[in-house]
């Protein structure tokens, strides 16, 4: 007999995974149900990287006078491909004010103190699964083309300057291919974060958390959670295996966590950031760091040996087929930014990251269902990043005790 209870953890992405990972360990009897297994959608490609300096929302004040150019290039870093402009109307005018500096800075700390505890739950994520060997710690290396490039980054150091964030700044070729050789001398700029650090692969990662889970009495089911329900005190899951009854839920269904809110009346500004990549196979490029090529939108990480080129952000929906001349694009730019790159033999991916409009995600409880319903998604490009913190949040919140942050910036009634 559990000491909790029983839980029903919805999406066995790295999000649900971990989160019913930290549940198990507080004495609570977890069942995990997701439509396509573990790991089996936005989970399975990111470029693996644990960004915890990323701490800048994508909402950053003066975005909005770049609005019009997304319109323009459905080929460019972020974009609203033009179908899709009108539906997202509603959410673009919370990320306009979500831009504003007040609202901006508060973000800003709130992301920071988020991946301040995530970094610390990841340590201890993987000492208790013994996952060390499925770890690259490498650092990062971001690239800036020119001195005006750089300087206007320079802001953006010193504030993670403030944040305790370690890192040196580099102002010539040398420097930067002490670090990473092969790279196009267009490059003449970079800043290192030697903290930064990968997984070996994402899906893997996440598969062998699921493995620790199912080893230690936790569950996973392949089912789709379609709407979930009320019959008397008890809540109900409607399935595509049938009903399910459940006393505490809690939904981590990534890009599609919206849609199960919404069946219980809680409305939630959640988007999906359309993210794409190709992944090469092993001999591709002598890669030695995490690459950011942070004015081109895209990143190149080392993934199981071989390299991963991939990012972007296109606003475009779960509904509109793929366009993967997105990818096409950013494989060419990194042929030309790293000379040498052999890009035969690819493969290419598109996955679902859900995101809300002030870059933060939502851990809670539902306003309709506060004693059963519990949210944890809307991490955009940040959910391996965030899963082993929101992980110990959430099972802190559902287990009676008090969260090691204040939860109010990340609470479903703040839309």
């Amino acid at each position: 007999m559990s000491k909790n209870g029983e839980i029903i953890v919805v999406g066995a992405g790295i999000v649900g995974i971990s989160i019913a990972l930290e549940l198990q360990k507080r004495g609570w009897a977890v069942r995990v149900l997701d439509r396509a297994g573990v790991a089996n959608e936005t989970s399975a490609a990111s470029a693996g990287a644990f960004a915890f300096t990323d701490i800048m929302p994508l909402a950053t004040p003066g975005i909005m006078r770049k609005a019009p150019k997304w319109l323009l290039d459905p080929l460019g870093p972020l974009s609203v491909p033009p179908s899709y402009a009108l539906k997202i109307a509603p959410w673009m005018l919370r990320f306009w004010r979500a831009s504003w500096r007040d609202r901006f800075s508060a973000s800003m700390q709130a992301q920071t103190q988020l991946m301040t505890l995530s970094r610390a739950a990841l340590e201890r994520q993987i000492l208790d699964v013994d996952g060390e060997h499925l770890m690259q710690r490498e650092g990062q290396l971001q690239l800036y083309e020119g001195e005006k490039e750089f300087r206007d980054s320079l802001p953006g150091w010193e504030m993670r300057r403030e944040f305790g964030i370690a890192f040196s700044l580099m102002d010539t070729a040398d420097q930067i291919a002490e670090v990473q050789p092969g790279l196009n001398p267009r490059f003449t700029h970079a800043g290192f974060t030697p903290d930064w650090m990968n997984t070996v692969d994402p899906k893997t990662w996440a598969k062998h958390l699921a493995e620790i889970f199912r080893a230690r009495g936790g569950q996973i089911e392949q089912v789709n959670v379609q709407a979930l329900g009320q019959r008397g005190e008890i809540l109900e899951l409607q399935t595509s295996e049938g009903r399910i009854s459940a006393g505490k839920v809690v939904i981590a269904a990534g890009a599609w966590s919206h849609q199960l809110a919404r069946t219980i009346g809680d409305k939630i500004p959640l988007e999906t950031e359309r993210g794409y990549n190709t992944t090469l196979p092993p001999g591709a490029f002598d890669l030695r760091t995490h690459l950011t090529f942070g004015g081109h939108g895209f990143v190149v990480s080392r993934i199981n040996g071989g390299v991963r080129v991939g990012g972007a952000v296109e606003l475009g929906g779960l509904s509109l087929p793929p366009n993967f001349r997105r990818s096409e694009i950013l494989l060419e730019k990194a042929a030309r930014f790293m000379p040498g790159l052999k890009t035969e033999k690819g493969k290419q991916w598109m996955g679902f990251r859900p995101s809300l409009p002030d870059s933060l995600p939502v851990i809670g409880p539902s306003p309709r269902q506060p004693g059963n319903v519990f949210y944890a998604f809307g991490h955009g490009h940040l959910g391996l990043t965030q899963a082993a913190g929101t992980a110990e949040l959430t099972a802190a919140i559902l287990s009676g005790d008090t969260p090691d942050l204040q939860m109010t910036a990340y609470a479903t009634t703040r839309f």
